[in-house]
């Protein structure tokens, strides 16, 4: 029987969730398996892995073959080095101090770097959440600008029409005069 390392897909659609399981080459995608050793998430940023190293690591011993987005989250997850320093380890090239201290190592590098794109991740959002809320002040200052200045025309226009009408009724007044004299004499 071969042995498989993939995805199964769970999650609804749209949002797909994984399980990483070791399965049976020749059953279904979404079929029957051996053994659950994590699950895979890629809908976050950066996507969520939880893997059980050491079974991960035991059944690549055990001859499981992984597929290549398997192959690839075992690698990120450092699951293949762990199997390639146990090899190192039974072939005498090194002890298992020396291949647990470089796995730690390694492991610590790794958490390092995504914690450094999280930190990026939420820097980058926390900027453009900033310049967002500066375009929005600038408009803002903008549309009461110009809502000064219209009220500032409107005020204008009003005494202007107010004293069109006061001149209009003064040049009435004499005329009105000027009738009531012809209309007395």
């Amino acid at each position: 029987m071969s042995v498989k390392i993939r995805l199964q897909r769970h999650g609804k659609k749209g949002k797909p969730f994984y399980w990483i399981v070791a399965a049976d080459a020749r059953a279904k995608r979404d079929g029957k398996f051996l053994e659950k050793i994590g699950t895979y998430n890629p809908n976050t940023n950066p996507a969520t892995i939880d893997l059980n190293l050491d079974s991960a690591v035991q059944w690549l011993h055990n001859g499981a073959q992984p597929t290549d987005t398997a192959r690839a989250i075992l690698s990120y997850k450092g699951a293949l080095l762990k199997h390639h320093l146990d090899g190192g380890v039974r072939k005498g090239a090194l002890t298992q101090e020396q291949a647990d201290a470089k796995l730690a190592a390694w492991l610590d590098e790794k958490v390092s770097k995504v914690d450094a794109k999280k930190d990026g991740l939420i820097k980058a959002q926390a900027d453009a959440k900033a310049k967002a809320l500066k375009a929005e002040q600038e408009v803002n200052a903008k549309r009461l600008a110009a809502a000064e200045e219209a009220a500032k025309a409107a005020e204008a226009a009003a005494t202007e029409e107010a004293a069109s009408t006061e001149d209009v009724a003064e040049e009435a007044a004499p005329a009105v005069e000027e009738n009531n004299e012809e209309t007395q004499a």
